[in-house]
Order: C-alpha cells, then structure tokens, then sequence
C-alpha cells in the first residue's frame, strides 16, 4: 500500500512539474497598447494573419503566445501611421521552469508557447502630420 501511494504521488508531483511554464504562465497573454495622443485603432499581425484589433487606445488584446514576432500597427485620424514590432522572447526566469521541469517539462513549454512573451504594455508615439 505505501509502495502505491509513493506511486501515486511521484506521478502526481511529475505531472505538475511537466510543462511547468505552461500551468503558471499560460499560452496567451494580453497585449496591452497606449499611444500618445490616445485614442488610435491599433492592428496586431503575425506573420500576415490579423490577431485582432484595439478600436480605440490605451486597450489591450488577448494573443497566443508563440516563437513569432507581432507587429502592432497603429492610425489615428490627423496623425502618421506608426508600427511597433513586439518581439517574441522568454522571461528572464524561464530557467526556472527548464531547471525544475527538465527537457520533457521543457519541451512541452516549448511546444505550447508557453516558455515565450511579448513585452506589454507598449507605448508608441503618434507624430501629427
């Protein structure tokens, strides 16, 4: 019986600890985005597919997180037309996750997304024409 309930507990700690950036960071996040002035309508693309669009600034968006840049295009009636490339990078403590969840752990992060983020929140600037 205590052999079982080693067992058990050993597949229950492994479990958790396999994908562990996956169950504490999740494989989105919200992409929040101020322009100065505010009120812009702001469009997130990756790789020429549309993730969806801030109508009005300062507003955020819900994205997977992947291994691929976002480029944030920003307009507002009276101003030119700005760009932010939101770059895909990892948290500064995802060696955390890799020490703790080893190369399966790892892997599946890695798989899902997870072990990435964009930098939020973004601030760009509008120059008036």
């Amino acid at each position: 019986m205590k052999a079982l309930c080693k067992t058990i507990v050993t597949l229950c700690c492994s479990i958790f600890l396999l994908g562990c950036a996956t169950v504490i960071e999740g494989e989105s996040q919200d992409v929040t985005i101020n322009t100065t002035p505010s009120g812009a309508n702001c469009t997130i693309v990756r790789n020429g597919t549309s993730l969806g669009v801030v109508p009005s600034t300062p507003g955020s968006l819900r994205v997977e997180k992947t291994k691929d840049d976002i480029s944030i295009k920003c307009i507002k009636h009276g101003y030119g037309e700005a760009t932010y490339i939101d770059k895909s990078g990892y948290p500064e403590y995802n060696w955390a996750y890799i020490l703790v969840g080893g190369p399966i752990g790892w892997g599946f992060d890695s798989a899902t997304g997870a072990d990435n983020q964009y930098v939020s929140p973004i601030s760009i600037n509008l120059l008036k024409q």
